[in-house]
């Protein structure tokens, strides 16, 4: 009796039409929202995945005329989502308010509306794929999981907040992350979260538990596999000894071109200060880690720069900081502009420079830039023409210490795409500048996703905000130190060594997801074959 009601709400849920129908996907996505940093619910994927399920078994209708009404939820469910999770980006339109103030409902509102895209054409391919079996839930992964790969890619990519990450916030589960990376992740979640739907289905009780039940226990052997393989003990590299320095000034501050002497002498006055760690200050440091633009001028255009940090720098120190250079254009590019992380020497010498590869659009530069300049628009750091960029990642080479991979800012976001060609390095060095977003979500979801490339590769992460939210992961994302969001000082650790073989999403890339995703998709297409596709799946 209790089923047969549950089925009846069910039917009623999933068979709504019009308006009601689209505000209820779209509150089903907002929802979702919860399961992001920093509030890491994700137990609430296990009500709202669920009604996506019964969202498409009430969708009418065949092919492709269904397929099309499917997106149309995937979207409406996909701009909640993103809303409720991407709203802060809004705040970088309120650092100079005067300039780009007028842009930020456009900007809160279109960058979701352009990810749901994503999401309904997940949601479109899964009910072509759709039965009126169990293994629907295969076809809802196979679905949404192409829509997440493609976000991450299409137009530079953009694969922030994947479903993924939503078991990458307890950090056992994560540890799947080493095996099939982020988008097996997401592969894995999706059925995981939408099973209980099956316990709907018209079928004798036994048979509807029975795949929640696997998934569950999936859930479950994730979860131990992943503390025994949280029992691996980590040591430190050797005489290297880190200091990190978390200025948290505001970025209305930051490029203050007047204050660029007051900005430096407050630099050096908090990088020298002794600590528990090191009683002797810098003399007891051997890389010194600034964020990224930590300047507010061009180093190699003021002399009195370099002069400055020669003076405050043991000769045992080098300082690794983001900064802007000047250079000469790459081919096809402009602007002679880089967002660069810059080694310097205790005489004040720029060592090595990297530059920075995957620009943030509109942040950074301008689609179609001479145009839209002409027009009188300018990107949020309002570098006349843009910035250029780097034309493939580059190591940073380290005296007395392993090799880095450098990710600027957001390049830590794309899995898969982090290690630079050749000798693997020995950490990922990570320098952003989350001030553009104040004290909202956004500092805590860019550190949990950087977090989780440390787990891909199997190496420590070191990891300068200006803002925070810096940090020293290990090779299994376990935080060995951190400084808070919004607070100012050092943070001072060794270097934890990576592991001595990379997993396998760190040995082979996307593969392991290749061959479960073709897996899933298997799956869902015998699932098909073997059962009718339904007008409506629980009227079966």
């Amino acid at each position: 009796m209790t089923a047969s009601l549950l089925r009846g709400a069910a039917l009623r849920l999933g068979g709504q039409r019009g308006w009601r129908r689209s505000l209820l996907a779209m509150g089903a996505g907002a929802a979702s929202a919860l399961s992001t940093a920093p509030f890491g619910l994700w137990p609430v994927l296990f009500l709202t995945f669920p009604l996506l399920v019964l969202l498409l078994d009430g969708r009418p209708g065949k092919g492709w005329r269904a397929a099309w009404g499917a997106a149309c939820d995937g979207w409406w469910f996909g701009f909640g989502y993103f809303l409720a999770s991407l709203w802060w980006i809004g705040s970088a339109f309120l650092v100079e308010a005067d300039v780009f103030g007028w842009l930020l409902p456009f900007a809160v509102v279109a960058l979701p509306a352009g990810l749901a895209i994503f999401t309904g054409f997940g949601l479109a391919l899964a009910r072509l794929l759709w039965s009126n079996g169990p293994t629907r839930i295969f076809a809802l992964a196979t679905g949404l999981v192409a829509g997440e790969w493609l976000r991450g890619h299409v137009l530079t990519g953009f694969p922030w907040n994947s479903f993924g990450y939503a078991l990458a916030e307890n950090l056992a589960l994560s540890q799947t992350a080493a095996f099939v990376g982020l988008w097996g992740l997401t592969l894995i979640a999706v059925p995981i979260f939408a099973s209980p739907a099956l316990l709907l289905d018209p079928a004798p009780p036994s048979r509807r538990a029975l795949w929640p039940a696997a998934a569950a226990a999936v859930l479950l052997c994730l979860y131990g596999a992943g503390m025994l393989r949280l029992r691996q003990e980590i040591g430190n590299v050797a005489d290297v000894h880190l200091r990190i320095m978390q200025p948290a000034l505001p970025q209305d501050r930051k490029f203050a071109y007047g204050e660029r002497h007051r900005i430096l002498d407050d630099y050096l006055a908090l990088s020298g200060q002794p600590s528990t760690a090191y009683p002797r200050g810098l003399d007891d440091v051997t890389l010194l880690i600034w964020p990224e633009s930590a300047f507010p001028f061009i180093y190699d255009l003021e002399p009195w720069a370099p002069a400055r940090i020669a003076a405050a720098l043991p000769d045992n120190v080098t300082l690794v900081t983001g900064a802007a250079r000047s250079g000469r254009p790459p081919s096809g590019q402009t602007s002679s502009i880089f967002n660069s992380i810059r080694v310097i020497d205790g005489d004040g010498v720029v060592r090595q420079s990297v530059d920075k590869v995957h620009l943030v659009p509109f942040g950074e530069y301008l689609p179609f830039q001479e145009t839209l300049e002409a027009l009188g628009l300018e990107q949020l750091t309002r570098q006349r023409g843009g910035f250029a960029a780097g034309t493939h990642h580059v190591p940073l080479d380290l005296p007395g210490a392993p090799s880095a991979a450098p990710l600027i800012c957001y390049e830590a976001i794309f899995p898969h795409s982090v290690i630079p060609e050749g000798p693997r390095p020995g950490f990922l060095l990570n320098v952003t500048n989350d001030a553009w977003f104040g004290l909202t979500p956004g500092p805590y979801q860019h550190f949990l996703q950087a977090r989780l490339r440390a787990i891909e590769e199997g190496l420590p992460l070191v990891r300068a905000a200006n803002t925070g939210i810096s940090a020293v992961v290990d090779p299994l994302g376990r935080i060995v130190a951190a400084l808070n969001l919004g607070e100012k000082g050092n943070l001072d650790a060794g270097l934890p060594r990576g592991l001595d073989t990379p997993p396998p999403a760190g040995r082979y890339g996307a593969t392991p997801f290749a061959g479960l995703y073709f897996t899933t998709l298997l799956l869902a297409v015998l699932g098909r074959r073997a059962t009718r596709t339904p007008e409506n799946t629980l009227k079966s």
